[in-house]
């Protein structure tokens, strides 16, 4: 095998097998990356046994082969090549190294055996349909905050992508949560997508999907399984196995008859619960919300360390409430809102808060109150 290839493109395929290649494994091909040249271009394949990612270059092949390598060593040597490099890499069979020359550098890299390399099975996929990447970014980016991270509840560990009907009728579905809080996100089913099978995404693989987003134009062929999912470019193909369980119906915990509503600008509403949480002992974070008339007051009283209060301006106009949440919670919901206002709706100081952006209901985020 030898080829040569762009810094750049390199740069890029490997970054992605680096990442999802397990930093601490018993087994060493696991480490490593299958690089296979074949006509005009190169694949870059990574996997930890639950995810794979097949990363695709253009370069210049002229001898055609398939070896491995450890990706986190190549990712480290291409990041330091300087910008622009044309990067040669060849195979030397008898030595068992990989040859990578840019320039005046040489490195010799120590491989292992491609038929030791473990390649994910083909699944027949239920559904096949295609999504815009702003679409999927916004699906996941707005939910993924909630997955919980209990190991106990394995099921909640991931991002529940299913069809379900909306107020306006099918749409597809993005809900994580973890028991505290909750967030539902909605987007216009896509043609083809009817009948998929409801998957439990996991964290690690959402978080790999986040590199293949970027592109608001780039199109994303989704592929859905009862077992597996695949997400693919051009470039790269991300497949992953999905988290075999049954998510709770969380339908039950949405609330449906809040009726005390409050309108805040999002922006400021965040600023102010991270300014009075400043004293509250990390532990509980727990923040005080007392609303009267277009009027909320913040505050937070930590014995031990003091106490901070600050009213902002709010459109309120029901009885008087009082409730706490934990701060972290109420910031990171805040910090979804795209839009300038958040709506809460409130029932009790002990019945989970509703929010949403300004009259948008295909995003929703619940949280549970706390005792202050």
């Amino acid at each position: 095998m030898k080829f040569s290839i762009e810094r750049a493109a390199l740069l890029r395929a490997v970054y992605q097998a680096q990442s999802v290649v397990e930093r601490r494994n018993t087994i060493p091909i696991l480490a490593n990356v299958l690089i296979e040249a074949e006509g005009d271009s190169v694949s870059f394949r990574a996997t930890d046994l639950d995810i794979e990612v097949v990363d695709k270059a253009p370069a210049q092949v002229e001898r055609a082969g398939a070896t491995t390598v450890s990706a986190v060593t190549l990712h480290e040597i291409v990041r330091k090549l300087p910008d622009g490099a044309l990067v040669s890499l060849s195979e030397d069979g008898a030595a068992g190294r990989l040859v990578v020359q840019a320039g005046r550098s040489n490195f010799q890299l120590a491989t292992l055996p491609k038929e030791d390399f473990p390649v994910m099975t083909a699944t027949e996929y239920a559904a096949n349909f295609s999504a815009s990447a702003e679409m999927l970014r916004r699906l996941f980016d707005k939910s993924k905050f909630a997955i919980s991270t209990e190991e106990t509840r394995y099921y909640l560990n991931g991002v529940y992508f299913h069809t379900a009907d909306g107020p306006d009728g099918p749409v597809l579905r993005a809900v994580a949560t973890d028991g505290h809080r909750l967030a539902q996100i909605d987007a216009p089913l896509p043609a083809g997508a009817d009948g998929m099978p409801g998957v439990i995404v996991p964290r690690k693989t959402v978080g790999e999907l986040r590199k293949l987003l970027d592109d608001d134009e780039a199109k994303i062929a989704v592929s859905v399984s009862e077992t597996k999912v695949r997400f693919a470019t051009p470039e790269i193909t991300l497949t992953s196995k999905v988290i075999d369980g049954t998510f709770p119906d969380y339908n039950r915990v949405i609330p449906t008859g809040n009726t005390k509503k409050m309108e805040v600008d999002a922006a400021d509403f965040a600023k102010a619960v991270d300014r009075v949480a400043t004293v509250s002992s990390e532990r509980s974070r727990a923040v005080k919300l007392a609303l009267d008339e277009d009027r909320l007051v913040l505050s937070v009283n930590a014995p031990d360390s003091g106490a901070a209060e600050e009213e902002i301006a709010v459109a309120y106009g029901d009885d008087r409430l009082e409730i706490g949440f934990n701060a972290k919670y109420l910031l990171e919901i805040a910090s979804q809102v795209d839009r300038e206002n958040a709506v809460f709706m409130f029932s009790s100081p002990g019945e989970p808060t509703l929010m949403r952006e300004g009259n948008d209901t295909t995003a929703i985020y619940v949280v549970m109150p706390m005792r202050v």
